[in-house]
């Protein structure tokens, strides 16, 4: 059966042209297309400033940009395919420039000697490092160790030693710096709670190995 001459065909977006600028929408693509086929630049230099005002009408979160006004041309003339002549605000961008990548952000692949304390550990030693003797260098490293104290407690055992975290300073940062003799740290509060992150929920095991999530709510109804 052939189809009828009113039968209205349909585009589907994967059957037209891919928008270098979806934000805009395909009409501005097709404003863009007809501005280009202007032949008085004059004219075509004000079509361009009106289409403008309608991308910035279209695309408002613009407007949060350093410099939106030059953002917005730039934006014309990557519709347009670079391909515009007219007499702009500002200075044609640069395909290579536009479609150039960013520099990578180099990795930091130096394994951590001790995870349950984090990498920024070592970066807070080797600033410890370069303090000179004093009480302000002491200061700091009793400061160190008590949050290592936690970190520590949080990850492995119930009790530690302050020996124990005195000895982890020295090692991981390769003898630079050397705990006080005499140092004391705060004594741990009875109260003092530390789960791993996420731990908190109110969870609590029963004899039969299950979880029981309501063992918080029963017990602050006691």
């Amino acid at each position: 059966m052939e189809a009828s001459e009113n039968t209205i065909k349909l585009y589907y977006n994967t059957e037209v042209e891919k928008l270098q600028m979806p934000e805009y929408g395909r009409n501005v693509l097709h404003m863009v297309e007809q501005l280009k086929e202007i032949p008085d630049r004059a004219k075509r230099t004000e079509q361009a400033y009106a289409v403008v005002k309608v991308m910035e009408s279209l695309n408002p979160q613009v407007h949060q940009q350093d410099n939106f006004a030059q953002k917005l041309w730039d934006h014309l003339f990557i519709i347009a395919g670079y391909d515009l002549d007219v007499d702009a605000p500002f200075p044609k961008p640069l395909p290579e420039v536009v479609n150039s990548r960013p520099d990578p952000i180099p990795l930091n692949t130096k394994p951590i000697r001790a995870r349950h304390y984090g990498r920024n550990i070592e970066s807070i030693l080797d600033l410890i490092a370069t303090e000179p003797e004093g009480e302000v260098k002491t200061a700091m490293i009793r400061s160190l160790a008590i949050y290592m104290r936690q970190q520590y407690l949080i990850w492995n055992k119930d009790t530690v030693a302050d020996a124990t975290i005195f000895q982890d300073i020295e090692r991981l940062s390769g003898g630079r710096v050397k705990v006080p003799e005499g140092l004391e740290l705060s004594k741990i509060s009875a109260d003092a709670n530390f789960n791993r992150p996420g731990m908190n929920l109110g969870f609590q095991a029963n004899k039969g190995g299950k979880f029981n999530r309501n063992y918080r709510s029963k017990n602050k109804k006691k």
